[in-house]
């Protein structure tokens, strides 16, 4: 029998290696992840604006989904929604001071088994492993545990979390290759527009949005040559129905350009999951993120 030529044979091995990796069914694993969440504000307050050019810069630099949603209202829910798969029976924001409850699955704990690293870094924390509901320096800029998902787990529980990934922002690394491999990083809520109480609702924007250049563009230009992402999201819009919000993904990996698939909370987790190999949390049963990827 005639024997198929190398290129052939070649190609043919190729898609069978694809195959057996999967490949084709899973989104690339980035070195790192940093994950951004911004406060209350809707899809069209965001994007196309003047008043956010570094959101709509990066926009342009990465995958803008266009059909992106929270889960529900208010704030709390999602924050957990997104870091566990499931609300853990919260339907407010009401603080869980002093107590760490929930024995769930959760992306820090997952992460943590399969050999990754995790670790929350939010602004005004006064240290590590803060229990408490809110700390304020400076009037309305605090910190709020509501907006801190992980430190529900906070303890030696099953799926439990060390007080070491419960950090300040202060503690997030100058040097990017010491990153865990998975982060969250919380602006304080003077700098993530939700006090727009402050001085109204765009100075709110704009304040974020330079608070996001001054704290990350360095990261995401370095994750430009360093194989790592950015993902910045929105814990719900400004309470309507439809609870649209801007989320995009920046990095090497990504394909620029706009996406009309509907995600939420759930598929970015379930995107994650499925990056390091990690088994689905609650409800992130919602389909991997597959079409933004080079």
């Amino acid at each position: 029998m005639k024997q198929p030529g190398i290129p052939v044979l070649f190609a043919a091995l190729s898609l069978a290696a694809l195959s057996s990796c999967g490949v084709k069914n899973h989104p690339p694993r980035p070195d790192h992840i940093v994950i951004v969440i911004e406060e209350n504000h809707g899809y069209n307050q965001v994007i196309g604006t003047g008043n956010a050019p570094y959101i709509n810069q990066l926009a342009k630099e990465g995958a803008l989904f266009t059909n992106s949603h929270g889960v529900t209202h208010p704030s709390q829910p999602n924050y957990v929604a997104f870091f566990s798969g499931g609300l853990q029976g919260i339907k407010g924001d009401e603080c869980l001071k002093d107590s760490t409850p929930y024995t769930t699955p959760n992306l820090g704990a997952s992460l943590i088994k399969a050999g990754y690293t995790f670790a929350g870094y939010s602004e005004t924390l006064p240290g590590e492993g803060f229990l408490e509901c809110s700390y304020e320096q400076v009037k309305g800029y605090s910190y709020a545990r509501k907006h801190a998902p992980w430190v529900n787990w906070q303890g030696n529980k099953e799926n439990g979390l060390p007080a070491s990934t419960n950090l300040p922002l202060s503690s997030f690394p100058s040097d990017f290759d010491s990153l865990p491999t998975l982060s969250f990083v919380i602006p304080n809520q003077g700098n993530d527009m939700h006090n727009t109480w402050i001085d109204g609702d765009t100075a709110a924007i704009q304040r974020a949005d330079r608070w996001l250049k001054d704290h990350l563009s360095r990261y995401v230009d370095w994750a430009k040559t360093h194989n790592s992402l950015l993902i910045l999201t929105f814990d719900e819009d400004d309470f309507t129905p439809d609870n649209h919000i801007p989320t995009l993904f920046v990095g090497p990996m990504v394909q620029p350009g706009e996406y009309a698939d509907s995600i939420n909370h759930y598929s970015v987790l379930r995107t994650l999951e499925a990056m390091y190999g990690l088994p689905p949390a609650g409800a992130a049963q919602a389909a991997v993120i597959k079409n933004a990827w080079q």
